[in-house]
C-alpha cells in the first residue's frame, strides 16, 4: 500500500516546491539571541525569532534550571494527577495567576494544548464560541474538538462580533475568543470593546496572550494592562515560549473555577507528562525578574519603534502595529522567499511567509524584534532591506 502513498505523497511535495511554498528549516548551532550560529558557521542577526524580552540565552534562567535538575531531577515520567505535581509546579501557577491579576492557573505542555485542552471541558453543543477569523491555529484546533455552535467575526471587526452575539442569544452559553496580538499582522484585538460587547450580550472572554504577554500595555503584562480590563477577561491562556524565556510550556489563567474543571477534565492536561523541573523552576525565576524591573519591556518597546520608524521612511509597506511584529508586506510567495534568502546573504536571519500560514496574496517577511537587538544590528537590519528592496523592485 506505501508505494502508491508515497507516489501520492513526492507529487504533493512537488507541487509545494513548485509552487513556491516549500519550507526549508536553518540549522543553529548556538544559543537562541540577536546574534545566532549557523550550521555552517556563519553568524547572522536573527530577526525572526519570538524572543521578545531577549532572555532565551538569559544566565540567570539557566542557572534556577540548573539548579532545579540538581534539586529536584530531569523529568516527571508521570501526569498531574498521579504523580507529577511537585512544589516548583504550584509554585510556577501561582506565578503566573499573579502576574495576569487571576485567581489561579494550570500548566501545560505547550500553549497549543492549553487551546486544545480549553474548549470541550467547559461546554457542550448547548453553547457557542464566537472565535475571530485569524486567531491561531490553536484556538481553531481546539474549537473543533468541541460540539459547541461555532461562530466566526472578521478580523478585530466589532460589527460582526455584535452580529454573532445576537445570534448567539440562541444558544445557554457563550464565549468569545481572540488572539491579544495577532501573529501574522502584530495588531492588538480591541479588547475593550469586547469585554463591553460581552457584559452587553452575556458571554465570557478568552484571550491567547501568547504573542501579547511581555509585549503590549504599560509594564508588559497583556491585553488586560493595556485596555484596563482587569477582571473583565474569564480565560487567559499563554506561552513559556516566547517573552517568558523561549523554551516550552503553555498556561490557562483565570476564575478559579474554571481552571478547577479544567484540572479534572481537560485532556491535553490530564494525558500529557507534567513540565520538567528545570523549565517549572526558570518559569519562577522570569517571573520574579519581570517583577523586578521593566528594563527589558521598555526596550523592547523602544526598538520597535526604531525600527518600524526606519523602515517606513525607507518606502517599506508595513502593516499597523503595537506589538514586537512588524509585517512588512510583499504579497507574492515566491517573492518572500526570495527575499529571506537574500536577507541570509547578508547575515540577516528573516523568514518569508506565505499560504497556508497568512492569506493567499498576503505574503510577507515577519520581522519580530527583541529587546536583545542593539541599534546597530538594526541599522544593519534595515539598511540589508533597503539594498535587497531595490534588488528585487520592492522599493523603487
Amino acid at each position: 500500500m506505501y508505494g502508491k502513498f508515497q507516489q501520492h505523497l513526492a507529487a504533493e511535495l512537488a507541487s509545494i516546491e513548485q509552487a513556491g511554498l516549500y519550507k526549508n528549516e536553518r540549522i543553529i548551532c548556538s544559543p537562541q539571541g540577536a546574534e545566532i550560529t549557523l550550521a555552517d558557521g556563519s553568524k547572522a542577526l536573527n530577526f525572526c525569532a519570538n524572543n521578545y524580552l531577549g532572555l532565551s540565552d538569559n544566565p540567570r534562567l539557566i542557572e534556577a534550571a540548573k539548579r532545579a535538575m540538581d534539586a529536584r531531577g530531569y523529568g516527571m515520567s508521570s501526569v498531574r494527577f498521579i504523580c507529577g505535581t511537585q512544589d516548583l509546579h504550584k509554585q510556577l501557577e501561582q506565578a503566573v495567576a499573579a502576574y495576569f491579576h487571576t485567581e489561579d492557573a494550570i500548566l501545560y505542555a505547550a500553549c497549543f494544548d492549553a487551546n486544545g485542552g480549553v474548549f470541550e471541558p467547559l461546554f457542550t453543543a448547548e453553547d457557542a464560541i464566537i472565535s475571530d477569523a485569524l486567531n491561531h491555529a490553536s484556538i481553531i484546533d481546539g474549537v473543533r474538538l468541541c460540539k459547541a455552535v461555532r461562530y466566526r467575526y472578521a478580523n478585530a471587526d466589532m460589527a460582526d462580533l455584535e452580529r454573532c452575539l445576537q445570534q448567539a442569544q440562541a444558544q445557554r452559553f457563550r464565549i468569545i475568543v481572540t488572539d491579544g496580538v495577532f501573529s501574522m499582522d502584530g495588531n492588538v484585538a480591541p479588547v475593550d470593546k469586547i469585554c463591553d460587547l460581552a457584559e452587553k450580550y452575556d458571554a465570557l472572554v478568552m484571550v491567547d496572550e501568547s504573542h501579547s504577554a511581555g509585549v503590549v500595555g504599560r509594564t508588559g503584562r497583556g491585553v488586560a494592562e493595556q485596555f484596563d480590563c482587569y477582571g473583565r477577561i474569564d480565560i487567559h491562556t499563554g506561552t513559556l515560549g516566547k517573552s517568558f524565556g523561549g523554551a516550552v510550556g503553555g498556561f490557562t489563567t483565570g476564575r478559579k473555577e474554571i481552571i478547577d474543571m479544567l484540572r479534572q477534565r481537560s485532556r491535553p492536561y490530564l494525558f500529557s507528562n507534567s513540565l520538567p523541573p528545570m523549565i517549572a523552576a526558570a518559569g519562577i525565576e522570569l517571573f520574579k525578574m519581570l517583577e523586578e524591573s521593566n528594563e527589558l519591556h521598555t526596550r523592547q518597546q523602544e526598538n520597535v519603534l526604531y525600527f518600524r520608524e526606519r523602515m517606513l521612511a525607507a518606502g517599506f509597506d508595513i502593516k499597523p502595529t503595537q506589538s514586537a511584529i512588524c509585517a512588512v508586506m510583499l504579497y507574492d510567495a515566491p517573492l518572500s522567499q526570495r527575499f529571506a534568502a537574500a536577507m541570509a546573504r547578508r547575515g540577516i536571519f528573516v523568514t518569508g511567509f506565505y499560504y497556508p500560514v497568512v492569506p493567499k496574496g498576503e505574503a510577507r517577511i515577519r520581522v519580530q524584534i527583541s529587546a536583545a537587538h542593539t541599534h546597530d544590528q538594526l541599522d544593519r537590519a534595515i539598511a540589508a532591506f533597503i539594498e535587497v528592496g531595490h534588488e528585487l523592485g520592492v522599493l523603487k
